[in-house]
């Protein structure tokens, strides 16, 4: 909920009003004449009553009615801001390889797939209004989530991925059957543009579907794919890389559907390549932000109404003064 003074500057006439007539005041108040005493010490051990601790308090009352009167020129509004969305974003399918190469510690300081999901979670916190969903492959392909706006659900089921090895199931690289689970997700949505993010670091060997007939499908449904390859760093020679990651067919899927293959042999490269990605595939979202103002007037000149009345009735009573 937001506040503002609709006419801020029609406060200020009744303000330099009260000033002067603060002013004038001063100058036309009469002189009260002293009572003099033989010995002022007879006051001394008087008793302090109500009315003189309370002497402020019509004083106070009138200031304080002044202000919301002044407020209430001013027109004070409170509004509710409503923001309108218009446009589509993009619908986004990560398709992440879990195969057991995927823990090969060159990516340093993080294995690969640790190196890939902490990039990838960086990549969803940077989107706003695109469905992004989430699928994992190794010998065979897995649907995690579908494509969605929760993020937060999306980044948790990201950041618990393990690799085929350590969850127990068969290892390989369905790099086809992963494109493929990756389509079925987008082919009933209704955004206009429909990506897949691919990234593995090894070659098809798995899977009853191949990349290219799995991009050829993928083509005729207007769905581009992002092909990223983790490829080994020339200067890692401590573990070789038994199925080195098959670039000549990443760059084929990613021509067929008019996408881009990247390579990448560290973290910075990495990051770099979804940087560009962010880049390349932006959301066609206009936000517009309107507030809703509802008036005020009546609360604050009707309290500074009633203070009015009460600092009359105590000066009228309790707290009348005596010519």
């Amino acid at each position: 909920m937001t506040f503002r003074l609709a006419q801020p500057l029609v406060s200020c006439i009744p303000i330099l009003f009260v000033v002067w007539w603060w002013f004038r005041r001063r100058k036309q108040r009469p002189s009260i004449p002293f009572i003099k005493y033989s010995d002022i010490r007879l006051f001394d051990g008087l008793p302090t009553s109500w009315r003189v601790r309370f002497q402020w308090l019509p004083d106070a009352l009138r200031w304080t009615a002044w202000g919301c009167l002044v407020i209430a020129l001013a027109r004070p509004q409170t509004g509710q801001n409503q923001q309108i969305i218009r446009g589509q974003g993009i619908e986004i399918v990560l398709a992440l390889d879990i195969s057991g190469s995927m823990q090969n510690k060159d990516f340093s300081p993080q294995n690969r797939l640790e190196a890939a999901k902490s990039v990838i979670d960086t990549f969803i916190q940077r989107r706003e209004f695109d469905r992004i969903g989430l699928v994992v492959f190794a010998h065979d392909a897995f649907q995690l989530i579908p494509p969605t706006l929760d993020y937060a659900v999306l980044r948790t089921n990201l950041l618990n991925i393990q690799s085929a090895t350590e969850e127990g199931i068969a290892d390989g690289t369905a790099i086809g059957l992963g494109i493929s689970s990756a389509a079925n997700m987008l082919r009933s949505g209704n955004s206009a543009s429909k990506v897949v993010i691919l990234l593995t670091d090894g070659a098809n060997n798995a899977g009853d579907i191949g990349p290219i007939t799995a991009a050829e499908a993928l083509a005729t449904l207007n769905i581009r794919v992002y092909t990223i390859g983790m490829v080994q760093p020339a200067l890692a020679t401590t573990a070789a890389q038994v199925d080195p990651v098959d670039e000549s067919t990443l760059k084929t899927v990613a021509t067929i559907t008019k996408g881009h293959y990247f390579a990448a042999s560290d973290l910075a490269d990495l990051q770099n390549i979804y940087d560009q990605i962010d880049s390349l595939e932006r959301s066609n979202v206009e936000r517009q932000i309107f507030v809703r103002w509802q008036e005020q007037f009546l609360i604050f000149a009707g309290f500074g109404l009633l203070l009015l009345v009460v600092e009359r009735i105590l000066r009228q009573s309790a707290f009348q003064a005596v010519p």
